[in-house]
């Protein structure tokens, strides 16, 4: 590989790399099984607690 083709390979992946920490995150944050527990829990109580009202 020549100097010039290992260069320009360099400030391409550089540029890539720049580019995706720019662009919006697809994923959705980390949420642990214990944390969906809960918040499953809570919001049946609160359609619980709505519904009796």
């Amino acid at each position: 590989m020549n100097r010039r083709k290992k260069i320009t390979q360099l400030l391409k992946a550089h540029a890539k790399k720049a580019s995706a920490k720019l662009a919006p995150v697809s994923k959705s944050k980390y949420i642990s099984k214990a944390d969906r527990l809960k918040l499953a829990a809570e919001t049946s109580q609160d359609s619980d607690s709505s519904s009796e009202s």
